[in-house]
């Protein structure tokens, strides 16, 4: 007597083709903690695309200026307030320069700032933090009290009151917005220090007698670097809104040079006659430069959450 042949339902199939999915999925070889956040982090398209805007900017801003034919502080006073055109792509001020090349001589000095004051703020944050939290105890209490009252210190009233010690230029606008700028990141790395410092790799390093400055170097920096890096993106912007604002109040940048927020100065009584192209682009890069860091940065954040790593 032959078997009876059994009709397989459909859905058996669907399941068996999920589970060769799932199989395929779970055979493929693990990646790295890096590999595996860059793999996240570019498919978040908001994130590629502040990280896309960000490189635009960076390269006009190197090369802008060069290859532009006109000067960043030459006046040409028969031309002013000529509208965006073949020969001025985003016109001319009040005073006939060239919009075009003071937005991106602006946008260098914009970046620097912002660069140099997070570079600043990661060097003294990471090494205040991490002896304060590695250390813990009475020394971590004097120190995070000094920090506490930096932190309750009004921001942009240090820096106003240093500008106002002191000549204005580019080096004091980054001395004065790195003297408590560094408090955020001095606190994000005393908590990373502090939740890792009894793990066993901690543990061992300090039972073969490693010196402390070597374990905050090799084991305990190392391994918080996901939000660091993630405070690092957002301290950029805040400095470069910072210079701005400065500049726009006559704090930072002096004439006849060029930074965002000298250029959006400037350009308040020219506004008013319709000359709109004097705010608009310095407006408008200040604006998405902001923006770009800042979806950056959460991109960055979801990207070395380990908590999402699948």
């Amino acid at each position: 007597m032959k078997p009876e042949n059994k009709q397989v339902p459909n859905e058996w199939f669907r399941w068996t083709e999920k589970d060769v999915k799932a199989a395929e999925v779970v055979s493929r070889p693990s990646l790295s903690y890096w590999s595996d956040a860059w793999y996240r982090l570019i498919k978040n398209k908001l994130a590629m695309l502040g990280m896309f805007f960000l490189v635009i900017v960076v390269f006009l801003a190197i090369f802008g200026p060069i290859i532009s034919p006109y000067e960043v502080t030459k006046m040409d006073q028969p031309n002013q307030f000529h509208p965006p055109s073949k020969d001025h792509w985003f016109g001319t001020d009040q005073h006939g320069r060239d919009v075009f090349t003071r937005t991106w001589y602006g946008a260098r000095v914009s970046l620097f700032v912002g660069l140099m004051a997070a570079l600043i703020d990661f060097c003294i944050g990471i090494i205040y933090g991490g002896i304060a939290g590695y250390k813990g105890g009475r020394v971590d209490n004097i120190m995070m009290r000094i920090v506490e009252v930096l932190y309750g210190i009004p921001y942009l009233l240090v820096v106003i009151l240093l500008l106002v010690i002191m000549e204005p230029s580019l080096t004091t606008i980054i001395i004065a917005l790195t003297v408590t700028g560094w408090v955020g990141m001095a606190r994000i790395v005393r908590g990373q220090v502090l939740q890792i410092k009894n793990y066993e790799f901690v543990l061992a390093s300090k039972s073969f007698g490693t010196n402390t400055s070597r374990i905050i170097r090799r084991n305990l920096i190392p391994n918080t670097m996901g939000p660091i890096i993630v405070q690092l993106t957002l301290t950029v912007p805040s400095a470069i809104f910072a210079e701005a604002f400065l500049s726009f109040l006559g704090l930072g940048i002096q004439s006849p040079y060029a930074s965002w927020g000298t250029m959006a100065s400037d350009s308040l009584g020219a506004i008013l006659s319709g000359h709109w192209w004097t705010l608009f682009f310095p407006a408008f890069f200040i604006s998405f430069t902001m923006f770009a860091f800042n979806v950056l940065g959460d991109g960055l954040q979801d990207a070395l959450d380990p908590k999402l790593r699948k």
